[in-house]
C-alpha cells in the first residue's frame, strides 16, 4: 500500500513538472541553484550504477535527484504542493487531489484559463436623421487583424467577444475588382453603387469603393526595415514567436541588395540582434531569426524607441521606411501606460517611419494596443493566425502592407434631405471625425498602400420609405433646388501625397438614377461586401441585422462570390457555417428547454 501511494505521488510529481515546466518555460530565469545539489551528491548518485538525473526511492520508482537530495518530510510537502497546483486544472481525481494535499474535498478548481485577451469597446454607429445630421466624416481604414482574429477564435471553437468585431475590418481583409486608376497623378480611384438592403426592403445600401494604383513588387522603391520582435516568455507557444519568425522569413526572401534589413528584440530588455543588413544576404537574416528563443517580461517601450532608432540610423531617402513590430501586445514593463506608448508612436512617425503591426497568438492578446499603435503610426494592423495567413500579407499584399500611396484620406458624405431621409454609417466606429476636421490638415486619418482596396457602406432610407426616428414637429423645411431633385449625395475625399503636407480636395456627387430596383441587379463586390457587413451584424448581436441570419448570409455569399482564386471567400462560408453552428449550441447552453409540470405540455 505504501508503495503504491509512493507511485501515485511520484508519478503526479513527474506530471506536475511536465505540465508547469510547458507553461513557465518562456519565464524562466537561472534559479537553477534553488533545485541543485552539490558535486558529492550526484556523484555519489551516479556511483549507484543510476543515472545522475534520478534516483530509485521504491521498487519500479524513480524521482529527480533533487526531491531525492531533500529529507522524506519535505519531500513529501513539496509533491503535495505541486499535485494539488498542477492538477488543479485537469478535472479529474479532484477531490483525491484535495484529500492527498490536505485540502477540503468539495473545493471547485479552475474548469479553464483565464482569458487576458483586451479589446476596445466601441458603442457602434447609430441611425441620423438628415434633416438634422446630413453631414458624415470619417477617416478611411485598411486594417484587417480583426478579421483574421475572428477567424482564429471560430476554428478555436468558440464565438468573438463583441467587441473584437470590427465590421470595417471585415469587409476591407478581402480584395475587390474596383477600377484601377488611370495614372499615378490621382493615387485611387472612387466607385458608388446602391441597391436594396438585403436585411430590410425599407432600406437601401450605398457602397463606396476605392482602388489604389498597383505595383509590382519590382517597382518599390528600396527598403529600410526594421524588424521589432517580441522574444519575451508569453511568445513561447507555436502560435507565436515560431510562426513569427517564420512570416518574418518570408518578407526576407522578397527583398533585394538595395534594401536594408534590421532585427530588433525586446523582452526585459531591448537589444539589436541584428545591424542594417543587405536584403540579398538571407543566410545572415535568417540565422538571425533562427537564434530568436523567448523568455522574460516585455518591455515593448523600449524596443520601440530602439527600433526607431535603428530605422532613422539606416533611413533610405525616398525609399520605404517601415518598423514592423511583431508581437501579442502583452506589455508588462517598462512603458506600459497606453496612452503614453501611443504618444510615443505619434512622435516618432514625424520622422517619416510608418509603424506596421503583425499580431500573434491568444488568451493574452492585446488587439486594442495593436491596432491603434498601427493606426497612430502611419501604418497598417494585421493579425497572423496561420503561415497562409502571412503569405497573403507579407508576400501577395507586400506592396500594399510597404508602400503608402496617399495618406491621411478622409471621406465626407452629405446627404440630400430631399431624397434621404436617415442613414448609418456601418462600422470605422474609432475612425470618425467630427466635420471640421475635414478640412483641417493638421487631423491625421488613414493611409492607403499600392493595390489596396477599401470599402465602405452606409445603410439608408429614401424619403417617404418606412425609417426608425420620428420627424421633428417643428423641423424647416428645406428649400427645393434643380439639384436636389437628382442628388441622392455629394461625396467628398481629402487625402495627401506621401511626402506632402497639404491635401488634395475629390468631389462627386451620387444621383438618384444609380438607385437599383433589386440587389440582384447590383455587381458581385456589392452583394458579397453586405453579406460580410450582416455576418458581422450578426456577431456583433445582430440589433441592426433585422431579418438577416446566417442562413440568409450563406444564401447571399453563395450567389456573390466571384473570382476567389486564393479560396478567401469560400473559407469565409465555411466561417459562417461555423458560427452558426456554434451561435446555436450557445443559445440551447444558455436556454435550455423549459419543460412544464402538471398537464403534461413541454413548452420549447
Amino acid at each position: 500500500m505504501l508503495i503504491k501511494k509512493r507511485v501515485l505521488l511520484i508519478t503526479a510529481t513527474m506530471f506536475s513538472a511536465l505540465l508547469l515546466g510547458a507553461c513557465n518555460t518562456s519565464k524562466t530565469t537561472d534559479s537553477s541553484s534553488e533545485n541543485r545539489i552539490n558535486v558529492e551528491e550526484r556523484e555519489a548518485v551516479a556511483g549507484k550504477g543510476q543515472p545522475a538525473s534520478e534516483v530509485k526511492l521504491d521498487e519500479g520508482v524513480t524521482a529527480s535527484v533533487a526531491d531525492a537530495a531533500q529529507p522524506p518530510h519535505r519531500r513529501l510537502k513539496a509533491k503535495k504542493e505541486t499535485y494539488a497546483s498542477a492538477m488543479a486544472t485537469s478535472g479529474v481525481q479532484r477531490s483525491m487531489i484535495a484529500s492527498m494535499a490536505g485540502m477540503p474535498g468539495h473545493i471547485r478548481f479552475p474548469s479553464e484559463l483565464v482569458d487576458r485577451e483586451n479589446y476596445a469597446h466601441l458603442d457602434r454607429n447609430g441611425v441620423k436623421l438628415v434633416s438634422s445630421d446630413p453631414v458624415s466624416t470619417f477617416s478611411i481604414d485598411v486594417d484587417s487583424g480583426s478579421y483574421a482574429n475572428i477567424r482564429r477564435m471560430l476554428n478555436e471553437g468558440r464565438l468573438p467577444p463583441q467587441d473584437a468585431v470590427r465590421i470595417e475590418e471585415m469587409i476591407n481583409y478581402f480584395s475587390y475588382d474596383y477600377k484601377t486608376p488611370n495614372s499615378r497623378k490621382q493615387p485611387f480611384s472612387v466607385t458608388a453603387e446602391v441597391a436594396p438592403a438585403p436585411w430590410s426592403s425599407e432600406k437601401q445600401l450605398l457602397h463606396i469603393g476605392i482602388k489604389g494604383y498597383e505595383m509590382d513588387r519590382s517597382q518599390l522603391p528600396a527598403s529600410n526595415l526594421v524588424f521589432l520582435v517580441d522574444v519575451s516568455g508569453s511568445m513561447f507557444s507555436s502560435n507565436k514567436l515560431p510562426l513569427l519568425k517564420s512570416a518574418l522569413k518570408m518578407l526576407s526572401s522578397q527583398l533585394s541588395s538595395r534594401d536594408r534589413i534590421s532585427l530588433v528584440v525586446y523582452a526585459g530588455a531591448s537589444g539589436v540582434v541584428l545591424e542594417p543588413t543587405a536584403g540579398n544576404q538571407r543566410a545572415r537574416i535568417t540565422s538571425a531569426l533562427d537564434g530568436l528563443q523567448a523568455g522574460g517580461s516585455t518591455n515593448g517601450g523600449a524596443g520601440i524607441r530602439l527600433a526607431y532608432a535603428m530605422a532613422e540610423q539606416a533611413f533610405i531617402k525616398g525609399g520605404i521606411n517601415r518598423v514592423i513590430l511583431a508581437t501579442d501586445g502583452d506589455f508588462n514593463v517598462g512603458t506600459t501606460n497606453f496612452e503614453s506608448l501611443i504618444d510615443l508612436v505619434e512622435q516618432k512617425r514625424k520622422s517619416g517611419i510608418s509603424l506596421t503591426t503583425l499580431g500573434f497568438g491568444g488568451g493574452n492578446y492585446n488587439d486594442h494596443l495593436m491596432e491603434q499603435l498601427a493606426d497612430k503610426g502611419n501604418g497598417n494592423y494585421a493579425y497572423i493566425d496561420t503561415i497562409n495567413e502571412a503569405r497573403k500579407v507579407l508576400i501577395d499584399e507586400v506592396g500594399s502592407t510597404l508602400m503608402t500611396i496617399a495618406k491621411d484620406v478622409k471621406i465626407q458624405i452629405e446627404f440630400n434631405p430631399e431624397v434621404v431621409s436617415e442613414y448609418r454609417l456601418i462600422g470605422y466606429e474609432n475612425r470618425m471625425l467630427k466635420r471640421e476636421d475635414f478640412n483641417n490638415d493638421r487631423v491625421d486619418a488613414g493611409e492607403i498602400g499600392a493595390g489596396h482596396s477599401v470599402t465602405a457602406l452606409y445603410e439608408i432610407t429614401l424619403k417617404g420609405d418606412k425609417g426608425v426616428i420620428d420627424p421633428l414637429r417643428y423641423g424647416s423645411a428645406t428649400k427645393t433646388t434643380k439639384a436636389s431633385t437628382r442628388e441622392l449625395a455629394f461625396l467628398r475625399l481629402r487625402y495627401k501625397q506621401p511626402d506632402a503636407d497639404k491635401s488634395q480636395l475629390i468631389e462627386y456627387p451620387l444621383h438618384r438614377r444609380m438607385i437599383k430596383k433589386s440587389i440582384t441587379k447590383a455587381t458581385s463586390n456589392f452583394r458579397f461586401s453586405a453579406a460580410v457587413a450582416a455576418f458581422g451584424e450578426l456577431l456583433r448581436g445582430g440589433a441592426y441585422a433585422e431579418k438577416m441570419d446566417y442562413d440568409a448570409v450563406v444564401k447571399l455569399v453563395r450567389h456573390a462570390k466571384g473570382r476567389d482564386d486564393s479560396g478567401y471567400r469560400g473559407e469565409f462560408l465555411n466561417l459562417v457555417r461555423t458560427a452558426a453552428a456554434l451561435d446555436a449550441a450557445h443559445v440551447k447552453l444558455t436556454h435550455p428547454p423549459h419543460h412544464s409540470s402538471g398537464d403534461g405540455i413541454i413548452i420549447e
